[in-house]
């Protein structure tokens, strides 16, 4: 009897255990490795109608991007070489159809296909499951919620604010008037952006951003968290979450989203209280400048429910994501290319001083007395798409028009700057020309040529409001400004969740004669 028990507590003893954990984790690694190479076979076998450029078995064609400035251009190149499509591998296991075709983009953007969320994962630790990354029911019914906050009514009030934000910048500026320095331009502008979509959230918190951000905790915060959504999208070992979330930089980023999340419902928390007394109630429903905390607060379907205290959440994070870095990344490419091209920036400020008539501010009215100055602006975004490329993945079989076909399950990515200097689209695609965008030539080009905000069902909610926000800025600048190119410092573009500079954008300034 001893010596059964003996056998049992030693068939049982800590050896044998150690010894099958190991044997299972070699099973689970072998498993795993099986399933990704059948994930490898499924992805060729998707990608055999779509020839591209040659790719490392192991690598891909990450060692083809040096991050150096370079990366973009290597993109128009493949897409001079494959016509409309071709894909691109991150390592051996993970690959993209590229498509840079107005009839390719669209075939995508006008389906109902999800989104990739292998990106978008990145920003999700601070917005959660927003309208840029739900799906399905929850995203159809967040974004009918959501729409009227972007009625001209409600957008009207926001001018007079974004004016206020750029003033102050601009107030800034005034150092580098008077010693023809150069500067940079994306961090100014992008805590002006900042400020101005603080303002329209949060009409009632004053962030002092633009000359307090130094000590501003919130502030602090929403810069780490968006420098290590840049940092991760450019290490791709950074990809995993496991490595990241163990990472220093993976500590900081929860850090900085405790402390972003933490003032974003503590303003939530508040504005709740005030809006439960009806007084208060009738006077936001009756007043004509609602932020857009109001919007969400406010909303209900037509079962008469509102958003969950977490949905609001996720959708204020979410605006402060999607149209703060996008917004500064335009802006900053606009007033760069007015600089570069002297002559436009006379006719557009020509325009600006007459729209104006002597005000030193934009007022709703003045938006749409600047039709040459909006041309311009659609030029740079042509040239510096903000949002550089877009993803989805496929629930189903795709049929492009020209025949070829991809099954479920595959990854397709939107090169937004490659489509927008597709030269059989774009007659001398290099050329800066605002004319572009006259009436009679945007009827000629298929609709799909030119998406910055994207198209389709799940286009930008917010383009209005952006494209309203480009036209204040660049207007109220012209007017103050002359823009000079510095031509030692010439931007080395890269692209990120926005697109980027890895020497930032440099510009110099001169009043303009009173």
């Amino acid at each position: 009897m001893e010596s059964t028990e003996g056998y049992v507590k030693y068939q049982l003893g800590l050896p044998h255990i150690d010894h099958l954990i190991a044997v299972l984790c070699v099973v689970a690694v072998v498993y795993k490795l099986t399933m990704l190479l059948a994930q490898r076979r499924a992805a060729m076998q998707s990608m055999e109608l779509f020839p591209g450029p040659p790719s490392h078995w192991l690598f891909g064609h990450l060692k083809e991007f040096k991050q150096d400035g370079s990366d973009l251009k290597k993109i128009l190149k493949w897409g001079q070489q494959y016509p409309y499509a071709f894909p691109i591998w991150f390592g051996p296991f993970v690959c993209f159809l590229n498509i840079h075709h107005p009839d390719y983009v669209k075939t995508i953007l006008t389906s109902t296909e999800p989104k990739d969320d292998m990106i978008y994962t990145f920003a999700k630790p601070w917005m959660g499951d927003g309208l840029l990354v739900s799906e399905g029911q929850k995203w159809f019914r967040h974004r009918k919620l959501l729409t009227p906050g972007f009625h001209y009514a409600v957008l009207k009030p926001y001018v007079n604010l974004m004016s206020d934000s750029v003033k102050t910048m601009l107030d800034k500026w005034e150092s580098y008037a008077k010693t023809n320095e150069s500067f940079e331009l994306f961090n100014h502008v992008s805590l002006m952006t900042l400020d101005s979509i603080m303002k329209c959230a949060f009409s009632s918190y004053n962030s002092n951003c633009q000359t307090e951000s130094g000590t501003n905790e919130y502030i602090k915060a929403v810069y780490e968290i968006r420098n290590l959504i840049n940092l991760r999208f450019s290490m791709f070992p950074y990809h995993n979450d496991l490595i990241f979330y163990l990472s220093p930089h993976g500590f900081r980023q929860r850090k900085a989203c405790k402390v972003a999340h933490s003032h974003t419902g503590e303003v939530i928390r508040k504005r709740k209280e005030a809006l439960k007394d009806e007084n208060e109630l009738d006077r936001v429903q009756g007043r004509r400048n609602v932020d857009f905390l109001d919007i969400l607060l406010l909303a209900r379907d037509e079962n008469k429910q509102g958003l969950s205290d977490e949905d609001i959440q996720a959708e204020v994070d979410t605006f402060m994501f999607a149209g703060h870095d996008t917004t500064a990344s335009a802006i900053s490419f606009i007033l760069y290319s007015l600089a570069c091209h002297p002559e436009y920036q006379k006719m557009c400020r020509d325009e600006v001083l007459q729209a104006l008539d002597g005000k030193h501010t934009m007022e709703w009215e003045d938006l749409s007395k600047i039709p040459y100055t909006t041309m311009f602006i659609k030029e740079s975004l042509r040239l510096y798409p903000p949002v550089p490329g877009m993803s989805r993945i496929t629930t189903k079989t795709i049929t492009f028009f020209d025949g070829r076909t991809l099954p479920a399950g595959s990854r397709i990515g939107t090169s937004v700057y490659p489509l927008h200097r597709n030269a059989t689209v774009w007659e001398n695609p290099e050329v800066f020309d605002p004319l572009r965008f006259l009436p009679e030539n945007v009827s000629k080009r298929p609709p799909h040529a030119f998406v910055p905000f994207s198209a389709g069902p799940r286009n930008c909610i917010g383009q209005n409001f952006a494209m309203n926000e480009l036209k204040v800025s660049t207007a109220l600048t012209l007017q103050r400004y002359h823009l000079i190119e510095d031509s030692t410092q010439t931007p080395q573009i890269i692209p990120r969740l926005v697109l980027c500079s890895l020497n930032g954008i440099h510009i110099k300034i001169k009043p303009v004669d009173p």
